[in-house]
């Protein structure tokens, strides 16, 4: 199984769910079988790091994403992920705008997909302070802890 993980510029909330993901994964009995990247529908941070904020905010929680880059979402990626989880409804629409034909159905959003919140968005945390990271920090590591469940009921 193959999970990309979407937002606008790939240096807050992707970075940050890739990051929750990882982690999950590496101690569920999913370890090593499934693979997480992330990326983002606009190309302004293209190979820069997470935002210093998400960088801070995931090390408070034990994670470390500094080595991240930002990329921009490519039509490659509609081969090789399975599924590309976005933040939210402006996301889903551009990722299903770019796919190819036939591969429109792998956008969702990535609370409804995870089951955690049917149609919720995870807030672009970019202009806030440091409680909307955290914030945006408990909906993507809540949603990484469901779609390990998802993943391991099969």
């Amino acid at each position: 199984m193959r999970l990309l993980v979407v937002c606008l510029g790939n240096i807050c909330r992707s970075p940050m769910a890739e990051g929750a993901l990882r982690t999950r994964l590496q101690v569920s009995p999913l370890a090593g079988r499934v693979q997480v990247d992330s990326a983002g529908t606009g190309d302004w941070h293209v190979g820069e790091p997470p935002d210093r904020r998400a960088i801070a905010c995931a090390r408070g929680f034990g994670v470390d994403i500094a080595m991240q880059r930002a990329r921009q979402l490519q039509a490659r990626d509609f081969h090789d992920f399975d599924w590309l989880l976005c933040a939210d409804r402006a996301n889903v629409r551009d990722v299903r705008r770019r796919a190819p034909a036939g591969h429109e159905d792998k956008a969702a959003l990535l609370l409804d997909w995870c089951g955690i919140q049917p149609g919720g968005e995870v807030p672009d945390p970019y202009t806030g302070g440091p409680e909307d990271f955290r914030q945006v920090w408990r909906l993507v590591d809540s949603a990484a802890q469901a779609v390990v469940a998802r993943l391991a009921a099969g």
